[in-house]
């Protein structure tokens, strides 16, 4: 794998355990529980853009 590919690969595992994070919160019955995993599922979001800029990862290269 090269370091050029490595970004974008790192953006997509953050959106994705973003989103599994969501998925687990809409599934938690305690609302302390939903509220703390939809809070890290947000910071996880805004560290990918700050790091990879907005969208990054959103598409696959040609």
């Amino acid at each position: 794998m090269s370091e050029e590919s490595r970004p974008p690969e790192r953006a997509r595992e953050m959106r994705d355990k973003a989103q599994e994070l969501e998925q687990t919160a809409q599934h938690a019955t305690d609302p302390v529980e939903r509220q703390r995993l939809r809070d890290k599922a947000m910071r996880i979001r805004e560290k990918s853009e700050q790091v990879y800029g907005r969208g990054s990862g959103t598409m696959d290269p040609m």
